[in-house]
């Protein structure tokens, strides 16, 4: 087995929201800016959701045993840069990646 060295940066992207529309649509502004400039890219590779379910009591004296059930859900993508150049680097950081998505960034 032949190993193949890669020249460049590794980057690894973690995008979070809430919304899986807004998640896809921040993926592949990233993607797109990294092929621009001449990266690789592996993914995005969507993660496992979180999701969180809290039971609230419509009313405490009347109804106690009624209540209403609330969800939310965590969307989680992974994307891979390699081969990364500074301009790759530059444009990353110019980027403005719409509101309600938290992106973590790892070299």
């Amino acid at each position: 087995m032949a190993e193949t060295k890669e020249t460049g940066l590794r980057i690894r992207i973690r995008l979070k929201a809430y919304d899986h529309k807004v998640i896809d649509q921040s993926a592949k502004q990233i993607i797109d800016t990294a092929i621009r400039t001449g990266a690789s890219i592996a993914g995005p590779v969507p993660l496992p959701t979180r999701r969180s379910t809290f039971t609230v009591v419509k009313s405490p004296h009347v109804y106690k045993k009624g209540g209403e059930a609330f969800e939310m859900r965590v969307h989680k993508r992974l994307i891979d840069i390699t081969n990364a150049t500074p301009k790759t680097i530059d444009s990353l950081q110019n980027l403005s990646l719409p509101a309600g998505v938290d992106a973590e960034i790892r070299m």
